[in-house]
């Protein structure tokens, strides 16, 4: 494995921007600081750029086994390295879903295979499975996956004596979708009898609804607190929710940890009128207030990890009314630079998108060496230019479905190259995009013992 120097960087780490170069020998980071004297195989001199520890986005869908006529493990993984994402946690919800211990080991095998990015797989949870889960490796898989609300795959987890007994006994992080499926159900029957099946894209965050949220994530803490479980609530979309979430306790010794997605950051309501089902996503989209809330408590620490739900569909799906349209936006090439623009409006931190995008997720799901840029931990890097503008469109646009709800938005920051496990696998140039992938990702560990 080759040896790789960086200089000159403008290194984002651990609540601090400073200039150094970084060291990397057999895939680790071996120094950081002055690195005169030191010899290379490749050198990068990164002058004018900012190394981030590479984003670790817990919240992915690639569609793979059963659905690759959306996305495949390749095809999305190697987007995100472009958007200097350097590891996943992809969830069960494929054709067919990992419910079974057979089932998510041949994930991880295909990813071995194929995905450019670091990894892990979700195990997932039914109401007939509890069995499998409890025989899941909790040093080996990111945590199990429960659809408190049904959604893409059909996964719905509703019956409470498997909740409780899977909140009782879990070794496991549980992350969780929280709608409560009764709540949606009443909105849905209620709309379609008074507009029948035309029913307008602005109405999904009605018919899916803040409370029917609430009433989903509130009950995940109650069994949560009950039981003591590790529980991870994911897309967190609404204000009220926020009340479920405390602050005051240092992020390593949290039991309760939540997630909030980029979209849920960057859109609000107004928008289902320009871009429609191309923002169709659960939980929806909701408020402008809400949306502000979500920012004001991902400062605060109520709110611990940025993730984006990737989800693609194909644009013809998408493209049906609003009952036939699935749900879910690509848009794990894009999460770092969308959260870029915060900082450039002066709303987040270039430190706060550091830690909230990686140094939190390895602390959360306590993956091993990886999340923070520091001697012996995996090389996972990812140098962005904070001055060089650019337009998605269709042609810079690499998931396997082709689209984006962000074409013709403008970014004022780009992804210049990403290490994965100390390989360069990606970099751009004045003649484009360029993969070097004569070496895959690695499986993420987790360090629960």
């Amino acid at each position: 494995m080759q040896s790789i120097l960086i200089r000159n960087a403008r290194i984002v780490n651990e609540g601090r921007i400073y200039e150094g170069d970084i060291y990397i020998k057999n895939g680790l980071i071996e120094a950081i600081g002055a690195a005169s004297g030191k010899k290379a195989d490749l050198e990068i001199e990164a002058a004018g750029l900012y190394a981030f520890p590479g984003v670790i986005d817990d919240q992915v869908h690639f569609r793979e086994p059963g659905l690759t006529h959306k996305a495949e493990i390749y095809t999305e993984a190697r987007a995100a390295v472009a958007g200097g994402t350097t590891s996943f946690m992809e969830m069960p919800n494929t054709r067919p879903p990992a419910l079974s211990q057979e089932r998510l080991e041949e994930k991880y095998q295909r990813a071995a295979a194929v995905s450019l990015a670091n990894y892990s797989f979700f195990m997932g949870c039914s109401n007939e499975n509890l069995e499998e889960v409890l025989m899941t490796d909790p040093e080996r898989v990111c945590g199990v996956k429960v659809f408190m609300g049904s959604s893409t795959g059909n996964m719905l987890v509703d019956d409470e004596n498997t909740l409780r007994q899977l909140f009782r006994q879990s070794p496991l992080l549980i992350a969780t979708h929280c709608e409560d499926e009764a709540t949606i159900k009443g909105n849905e029957a209620r709309y379609k009898a008074e507009f029948g099946e035309d029913i307008d894209m602005a109405m999904h965050p009605l018919i899916r609804s803040a409370e029917a949220c609430y009433l989903s994530s509130s009950l995940a803490v109650a069994l949560a607190r009950e039981f003591d479980s590790r529980l991870h609530i994911l897309h967190i979309s609404t204000a009220r929710e926020l009340e479920l979430f405390d602050n005051s306790i240092p992020r390593s010794e949290k039991r309760i940890t939540s997630e909030v997605c980029v979209h849920h950051l960057s859109f609000d309501d107004s928008e289902y009128s320009e871009l429609g089902t191309l923002i169709k996503c659960n939980p929806a989209i909701k408020s402008r207030d809400d949306r502000e809330a979500l920012l004001a408590a991902l400062k605060d620490g109520r709110l611990d990890i940025i993730a984006t739900d990737h989800a693609p569909h194909t644009r013809e799906e998408k493209d049906n009314p609003y009952f036939s349209a699935p749900s879910g936006l690509p848009l794990v090439q894009h999460s770092l630079v969308m959260m870029l623009e915060f900082y450039h409006r002066g709303l987040l931190t270039l430190e706060e998108i550091a830690d909230r995008m990686a140094h939190a997720p390895a602390d959360i799901f306590k993956i091993k060496e990886r999340g923070y840029l520091r001697e012996g931990y995996r090389a996972d890097i990812a140098l962005v230019d904070l001055s060089d503008p650019w337009t998605v469109s269709k042609e810079n646009i690499l998931y396997k479905c082709g689209w984006s709800p962000l074409e013709g938005r403008r970014f004022r920051s780009r992804v210049k190259h990403t290490l994965v496990s100390g390989h360069p696998v990606f970099r751009h140039d004045e003649n484009g995009f360029h993969f070097d992938e004569s070496r895959k990702g690695e499986r993420l560990l987790f360090d629960r013992s």
